[in-house]
């Protein structure tokens, strides 16, 4: 089997031309040096970088895991899982994370992945229970290690990394820099590359301040929502219940918005994103789990509701927009009775909304759940297919479709939502009757 990416149609399954300064530099060194520090912004391409090398040294002749690759978040995970996928290798992957079955996963490890993802402590515990085999595992990565390290993950970490005695190579994977590399580790004098622009680099990014007069900000929050021609942002906050709070009065107000935070079920966190990225809602309230790692298209505004206490939270947040050659803009909503942050100069430019009333507006999608998915035997072009056929839908109504193992979710244009689901009311999709209906919003449980 001929492991180069470039004749392999590896490229052409995900989209890609040819790869980026960053990616040629991670491939050559990750393939030739045993130690790698892969320093590089969020967005940047960072999960291509590490698993085109990897895919080059996995060995047919193993049948056990022969790469570990340790996430901060399950969001994450999935990423590099759906990023493996789209490559369209023969070798298989899996993830492994908290709040996932364990059961299921000690089934998919019985016929073990070459490729193993996992948060630290879901990964410990399988290795307490022993349900893989660490012989064959001879690469490591650590992708946003410095997350991992953030959230308290040195005890999984240390143990997990004492148990892999045939490691050959060690990856790790950040976007921010001068982060001290804990000893257990074993990581000795990396071969660094640094692909993390200075400051002077990211001026395609602006920044604005929002004055509030009240202390709850709310009000501001709202007319800023409103001055910004209806176009989609993310609205970061540093607490869980204050996402759902804002996100609960804005939807009182009339703007379509939803909250995500580590506090949600797996399935309510999916959903969330799911309708975010297919416009169904168009203001995402997070907290700074959202700042990097996830799968959300680029946004042109991000709002600071409350500011992070490190600088590179606030670097992090502000990577969701202005990527790349595109532009954007970071909002700073501040009362004065706040504590001044000393990373930032507060000097910027003051933005004045509070004329600024007019609801944006209403998302042109409606997200549409189907209960069935991949080991239903459905696929994009079974729901696209039907959706078109049975549900008198032209091609402009149809928007993203994301199918998971057992559901699915297609977004439809919100005027054609009532004609469509009385079209297919009695229908069949591939001789079975699935549920198909307007997927519930994420609301927040009552106490």
């Amino acid at each position: 089997m001929n492991k180069n990416p470039h004749s392999n149609n590896v490229l052409l399954n995900l989209g890609i031309e040819e790869l980026n300064e960053m990616q040629v530099a991670a491939q050559e060194t990750i393939l030739n040096d045993t130690n790698v520090l892969l320093l590089s912004p969020t967005g940047s391409g960072k999960t291509l970088a590490f698993l085109l090398p990897i895919f080059q040294m996995l060995d047919d002749t193993f049948k056990d895991v022969q790469c570990l690759i340790l996430v901060p978040s399950r969001e994450l995970g999935l990423q590099i899982e759906q990023v493996w996928k789209k490559m369209g290798t023969d070798y298989k992957v899996n993830v492994c994370y908290g709040g996932h079955s364990i059961d299921t996963e000690i089934k998919n490890l019985s016929n073990p992945p070459a490729i193993l993802i996992g948060t630290p402590g879901r990964i410990a515990d399988h290795l307490d229970r022993g349900t893989f085999s660490v012989d064959a595992i001879q690469t490591l990565v650590l992708d946003e290690f410095d997350k991992s390290l953030q959230l308290g993950f040195h005890e999984q970490m240390s143990f997990i990394i004492s148990r892999l005695n045939k490691l050959n190579k060690r990856v790790l994977v950040s976007a921010t820099s001068d982060i001290e590399i804990p000893k257990y580790t074993r990581v000795l004098h990396p071969t660094v590359l640094d692909f993390i622009p200075t400051e002077d680099s990211s001026s395609n990014l602006s920044l604005k301040l929002v004055v509030s007069k009240e202390k709850d900000k709310i009000n501001s929050l709202f007319n800023l929502l409103c001055s910004l021609q209806s176009e989609a942002a993310i609205i970061f906050c540093n607490h869980r219940d204050a996402a759902e709070r804002i996100s609960d009065t804005l939807n009182e107000k009339g703007i379509y918005s939803t909250y995500y935070h580590g506090g949600m079920d797996q399935d309510e966190r999916e959903r969330a994103l799911i309708q975010f990225r297919n416009g169904s809602v168009s203001y995402l309230i997070t907290t700074d789990l959202a700042a990097r790692g996830l799968d959300i298209p680029e946004m042109k505004h991000v709002i600071h509701y409350h500011l992070p206490l490190k600088e590179d939270e606030f670097t992090h947040r502000n990577g969701r927009t202005a990527r790349m050659l595109a532009s954007g803009t970071a909002y700073v909503i501040a009362h004065e009775s706040e504590k001044k942050m000393e990373y930032l100069d507060y000097k910027m430019p003051v933005l004045n909304v509070e004329n600024a009333t007019t609801l944006p507006k209403p998302p042109q999608f409606q997200t549409i759940y189907v209960s069935g998915g991949k080991k239903n035997k459905l696929n994009k072009i079974d729901i696209v297919g039907f959706f078109s056929q049975k549900g008198k839908l032209e091609k402009g109504d149809l928007g993203l479709i994301e199918v998971k193992d057992f559901i699915s979710f297609a977004a439809v244009k919100s005027k054609k939502v009532k004609e469509f689901l009385s079209n297919i009311r009695d229908e069949k999709m591939k001789g079975k009757k699935f549920k198909i209906e307007v997927a519930r919003k994420v609301v927040k449980k009552e106490e």
